[in-house]
């Protein structure tokens, strides 16, 4: 699933690259895709792009006509000029642009690329209901406090909760947790005040440098970046790059989730 630094990276290239162009035409393969039925992708046909912007893990392309709110899902993406060198997913929908072509794909087993036209990127409730941003410079302790950590969940699903931080998914909420030395089935409320303050500086640091980090890579090549930056998503049976011990499934995650025991529950597996 892309996450908020690959995301960034997808707005600032359509940023550069789309604004000011105009759509000539769209391709729709999959209308399950298109979420508003009552304003088609069609309709967008001869708008120019003004802006392009990220919320979150959703992509927000600005026309004179209307945004495209894209949204991402588990396995959706983009490509441009039909770059497919790390990406064989189907094409979900096609727009052509006067000089340039934009896909969007979902190599997933199940469709969760979205595509919405709106007036206004806030009519969708996933975007209105967005909690604080780390990548947003404004975001700091402040925010952090005020992202519903009151509440007694488990870190793990807490920073999975776009409502409580927005773009965070679940690799990034391993390798936060790892880099903070806590436990994912740890509570939120359990905290004392020096293991909140390793938590915030984790999540401000984890997903700003893998911003930077994914910043001018190719599209088709982000997904394979961001896996080789993974300190321990990903990563079951390998070596801990910090202590040197073994990673480990997270129990019931199916394996989509790893830890280090060593690192983050005093030895103990979960």
């Amino acid at each position: 699933m892309p996450e908020s630094p690959e995301v960034q990276a997808l707005a600032e290239f359509l940023s550069d690259n789309a604004t000011r162009r105009r759509v000539e035409a769209v391709d729709i393969a999959e209308f399950r895709a298109q979420k508003t039925r009552d304003r088609p992708l069609a309709t967008l046909v001869g708008a120019r792009i003004d802006r392009v912007r990220r919320f979150g893990k959703h992509v927000d392309i600005a026309t004179d006509a209307g945004h495209l709110v894209v949204t991402f899902g588990r396995a959706g993406w983009a490509r441009w000029n039909g770059d497919a060198a790390a990406d064989d997913a189907p094409v979900i929908a096609r727009i052509d642009l006067d000089g340039a072509v934009l896909e969007f794909t979902d190599g997933g087993d199940w469709l969760s690329l979205g595509l919405h036209v709106v007036d206004d990127p806030f009519e969708i409730p996933a975007i209105a209901s967005l909690g604080p941003d780390p990548l947003d410079p404004e975001f700091d302790a402040a925010a952090f406090a005020a992202a519903s950590f009151g509440r007694r969940k488990q870190l793990k699903a807490l920073l999975q909760e776009q409502e409580s931080i927005a773009g965070i998914g679940n690799a990034y909420s391993d390798e936060i947790l790892h880099v903070a030395r806590l436990s994912p089935t740890a509570h939120a409320t359990a905290l004392d005040d020096v293991e909140r303050a390793r938590l915030l500086a984790a999540v401000t640091g984890v997903m700003r440098d893998a911003a930077c980090a994914r910043r001018g890579i190719p599209l088709s090549q982000q997904k394979t970046a961001k896996v080789a930056a993974m300190r321990v998503h990903g990563r079951t049976g390998l070596t801990c790059p910090v202590c040197g011990g073994a990673v480990v499934d997270l129990p019931g995650s199916k394996a989509g989730a790893q830890y280090c025991p060593a690192c983050q529950t005093d030895g103990t597996p979960l």
